[in-house]
């Protein structure tokens, strides 16, 4: 794969954890449950590491990483979060659910790509935290104790 190919990849991870931090803002804004909050606040920050590493390694590339905004995608997914979460906690975590999924997706594309190894090791371990989040998610939504 080419350095610009690389760099470009990298960025697009880069979006995709952008907008997972302003899907989690509106989540955790409407989030009516302390300990949902909690973890919710966790992978945010989570988010926001995967955002350090990846810029760091566009930067290695002599790349430009991508200012940290929202796009069209995560405007859509922002404003689709935020909507979801004002009617209820379930909807907070339907929203979550369908963003993660689609980080999830991404992230096992991307490690599976023919990257230079220190890149697949971190992009692994990210992997590894979004499987986590999405799992939590649907814990929560498959747990009939909890009244959402």
């Amino acid at each position: 794969m080419e350095r610009r190919d690389i760099i470009e990849r990298l960025n697009d991870l880069i979006q995709l954890d952008v907008d997972a931090v302003e899907a989690y803002d509106h989540a955790i804004k409407h989030m009516e449950y302390a300990d949902i909050r909690k973890r919710f606040l966790d992978f945010q920050d989570d988010h926001k590491t995967h955002i350090s590493e990846l810029s760091a390694f566009v930067q290695q590339l002599d790349g430009k990483p991508i200012k940290p905004k929202p796009d069209l995608r995560g405007y859509l997914l922002e404003v689709f979060t935020a909507l979801r979460s004002v009617t209820s906690t379930q909807g907070a975590l339907e929203a979550m659910k369908r963003n993660e999924t689609l980080t999830n997706e991404k992230y096992r594309e991307a490690a599976d790509l023919d990257l230079p190894e220190e890149f697949i090791i971190i992009l692994r371990t990210n992997l590894s935290q979004e499987i986590r989040h999405l799992q939590y998610i649907e814990e929560i939504l498959d747990n009939p104790r909890r009244d959402l």
